[in-house]
Formats: C-alpha cells, sequence, structure tokens
C-alpha cells in the first residue's frame, strides 16, 4: 500500500501533489519494482523500457508548460517523482533525473520560439530524450578546465572533444554539449558555449557501456565528439553563456534532483534497518529492542526526516520564484552526507546479513556511492556557501551577485491550487 506523505511535508504540498505522491508509488511498484529486479541481475544491460514507461507517464515534462506538451505541475512535483521512483528504483530515478536537467536548459536557453517549442514538444513526448554533457575526463566538472573546443566555420561550428559521465548516454538522442568558444585566457564565465548536438550526428561516437558500482541499468558514460559540425541554429543561449546554462541547470535542477534521489534511498535504508531489527530476536525480545540499536534507529531516523525537510523547503522556495540557491545547494550536499551515513548503519545493524550482491540492503549502499560527484562534490557545495556566506556578510545587498532562482524566476515559478489542506 502506498505510503501517505508525511504530515511535516503539509505546508509544501497541495492536494494534487499528494494524488501525484500515491500515484508515482503505485506505478513504482507496479512497473518499475520488476524491472528492478532484472537489472540487479545483469549490471551490464542498459535499460531501455523504463524511459518508455515513464514517458507515458507524461513525466519528463514534468516542469515544462502544458502549451509544449508539459504538465506544468512545479518543482515540488519534480521533487515528488525522483523521490518516489528512488525508493524502489535508484537507476529509473536517475534516468529521470538525469533527462529533467538538459529539459531544463533548454526550456531556458533554447532560442527561436517555433525551433524551442517543437523541441521541447518532443522532449515531453521523449521522441527525442536529452542528456548534458559537461563533465571531462581530466578535469572533472571543473568548467575553467574544459578542453573540448567549438570552433567557427562558415556554416556554424565544429566541436572536438571527449565528455563523460553523460547521464543517460547510452539511450539519449540529443546532448547539450558545453565547449570552450575563447581561448584559455579568457574568463571562464564568458568562455563557454552550449550547443544541441543529435547523437546521430557524424562525427558523434559512444565509448561501449562499462557497469558502474551502481546504479544498474542507468547508463552514464564517455562521448566523444570528432570534428563534429553543427549549425549555429543548434546553439543553446548566446556564444559566451555556456558557464551560465552549466551552472544554472546544475543548481536549479541537478542538485535537488539528486538529493531526491538520495532521500528515495535513504529512506529505504532506513525501512529495511527498522524491519529486520524488529525481527530479529535477542534475549527474549528483538534487536530492536535493545538500547544500542534504539539509539542508532533514532538517529538514522531523525537523518532521513532533515533531508526530507531540506529537500521539500527548497523546491518549495523555487516554486513561488524565491532566491533560495543555497538551499538547493545545502538540500543536495547534507542529503548525501545524512544517506550514506544512514546507509553505513542500516549495514552495520544488519550484521552480515546485507553482505551479499542480492541483498536490497548491498544495492542501496552501492546507488549511494554514486551520487556524491554528480552536480557537484560535497567540497564544492561547502565552497559555494561558504562564499555566499561571506558575500552576505561583506557586501551591500544591492551589490550581490544574483542568483540563479532569481534570475529565472518568472520561469520557475508555479502557482498551484492554494488549497493544501488533505
Amino acid at each position: 500500500m502506498p505510503d501517505s506523505p508525511p504530515t511535516a511535508l503539509d505546508p509544501f504540498l497541495t492536494n494534487t501533489h499528494r494524488r501525484l505522491w500515491e500515484h508515482a508509488d503505485a506505478f513504482a511498484a507496479a512497473e518499475i519494482a520488476p524491472r528492478a529486479a532484472r537489472a540487479d541481475t545483469d549490471p551490464t544491460m542498459v535499460e531501455r523500457e523504463i524511459p518508455r514507461l515513464l514517458a507515458d507517464q507524461g513525466w519528463f515534462g514534468v516542469t515544462l508548460p502544458e502549451d509544449i506538451g508539459g504538465m506544468q505541475a512545479g518543482h515540488v512535483a519534480r521533487v515528488i517523482l525522483v523521490h518516489r521512483l528512488a525508493r524502489v528504483s535508484a537507476a529509473a530515478a536517475a534516468i529521470l533525473q538525469a533527462s529533467l536537467i538538459p529539459i531544463g536548459a533548454l526550456h531556458h536557453y533554447y532560442s527561436g520560439r517555433r525551433r524551442t517549442t517543437q523541441l521541447l514538444l518532443a522532449v515531453s513526448e521523449m521522441r527525442a530524450l536529452p542528456s548534458i554533457a559537461v563533465t571531462e575526463p581530466d578535469h572533472g566538472g571543473h568548467l575553467g578546465g574544459i578542453q573540448t573546443t567549438a570552433e567557427r566555420t562558415k556554416s556554424g561550428w565544429m566541436l572536438t572533444g571527449v565528455k563523460t559521465a553523460v547521464g543517460n548516454s547510452h539511450i539519449a538522442d540529443l546532448h547539450i554539449v558545453v565547449a570552450r568558444t575563447a581561448d584559455p585566457g579568457v574568463r571562464t564565465s564568458q568562455a563557454l558555449t552550449a550547443f544541441v548536438v543529435p547523437a546521430t550526428t557524424r562525427g558523434v561516437t559512444l565509448a561501449a557501456h562499462r557497469p558502474a558500482l551502481g546504479l544498474h541499468g542507468f547508463s552514464f558514460g564517455e562521448i566523444r565528439l570528432d570534428s563534429v559540425r553543427v549549425p549555429d541554429d543548434q546553439r543553446l543561449g548566446k556564444v559566451g553563456e555556456g558557464y551560465a546554462v552549466a551552472q544554472s541547470s546544475s543548481i536549479l535542477y541537478g542538485r535537488p534532483n539528486l538529493a531526491a534521489l538520495d532521500l528515495g534511498l535513504h529512506e529505504t535504508a532506513v525501512s529495511l534497518a527498522v524491519r529486520h531489527t524488529a525481527a530479529r530476536p535477542r534475549h527474549g525480545a528483538t534487536l530492536a529492542d535493545l538500547g544500542v540499536v534504539q539509539d542508532r534507529l533514532g538517529r538514522i531516523t531523525a537523518n532521513a526526516g532533515v533531508a526530507r525537510l531540506l529537500l521539500y523547503h527548497a523546491a518549495h522556495l523555487l516554486d513561488r520564484g524565491l532566491p533560495c540557491d543555497q538551499q538547493l545547494i545545502t538540500a543536495k550536499f547534507v542529503g548525501h552526507e545524512l544517506a550514506a551515513e544512514s546507509g553505513r548503519t542500516a549495514l552495520e545493524l544488519h550484521g552480515a546479513h546485507a553482505l551479499h550482491a542480492g541483498h536490497p540492503l548491498a544495492r542501496i549502499w552501492q546507488d549511494i556511492q554514486t551520487t556524491y560527484a554528480p552536480a557537484g562534490t560535497g567540497e564544492i557545495q561547502r565552497l559555494r556557501l561558504a562564499q555566499a556566506a561571506v558575500e552576505d556578510e561583506t557586501t551591500p545587498p544591492d551589490q550581490r551577485r544574483p542568483q540563479w532562482s532569481q534570475l529565472f524566476a518568472d520561469r520557475l515559478r508555479h502557482h498551484p491550487p492554494l488549497t493544501t489542506a488533505a
């Protein structure tokens, strides 16, 4: 039976949100759970059926306007979908969230009303599944280190370079590629440009899929671009706006998406730990009756509650069009750290029982490890938070850099029904 949203989330949820929550739970149990089990038995496979099922639900268009085929449901709704899917299958949640990032970038930056509408409609209907290709083998997600180049030609641009850790690499129909369009001496914020590159473009090659530690069924692989030619109308945003495309997509979409994925795994780990210890006999009672075990169960239950509130509060602010970059960053950083701590505790509370490859907790622990680096490592999140804190203390309000959530407030704001009572 699907879980009802906890009452602590009442300030952030409407009746529409609650119905979506229940529907996502039922869908995940009926359609995703059996396929997740299949992926666990063959970590080399790339899941291609789940994206179609998600598309049939219309969930790739959860944040897009209705006039271009979207649900226009907002960012709390986006978080609900990733969160509830991740409780059953982190790979399914990863497939959804990895495309919601470039979909947000397309919505915010693609120029040309007719072309934008056509492309986003195709995305909503999953006739064109997008990925975003920023990370590179030698410099990771460091934007200043991007070596992929885009050189002007008579008919457009020629892209050369290698991108790695590209979410949905093996099922995407098009890639948003961020490349260098200026000399290394130019400031990073002005030196990069983003392009929409169809996966079938000549010169685009895909490295063989390599199974990862976790997220079995999800592909995040390497793409090579060898003198790939794209016309100028496939440029995403203005020349020199690639840094903004990458940064805003990461903060506004990537970080809450990953926080939601971690939350789903976190909650399932806590549930497994509680059920296991409550069923294990010990000294005429159960493990869950021992004070030392209760202490640890209390800690991981609190961890999950903190992560949940941080995430839904941040998404709620985003839906209202309020400045919330720091809240989104915090949700990802803290959410992952708490999920990792609770996952380890849950494993320890199982003793040796969860050490076998087929145990669900073993899969959850592996999946949690894969969410640390995407959308910025913990060190990067803390760096951004520290920079914001220093600026808040030392810079007059009218001289501070605007937050991405401020710059895109009109596009991010969502007006759900006013009724929030159950």
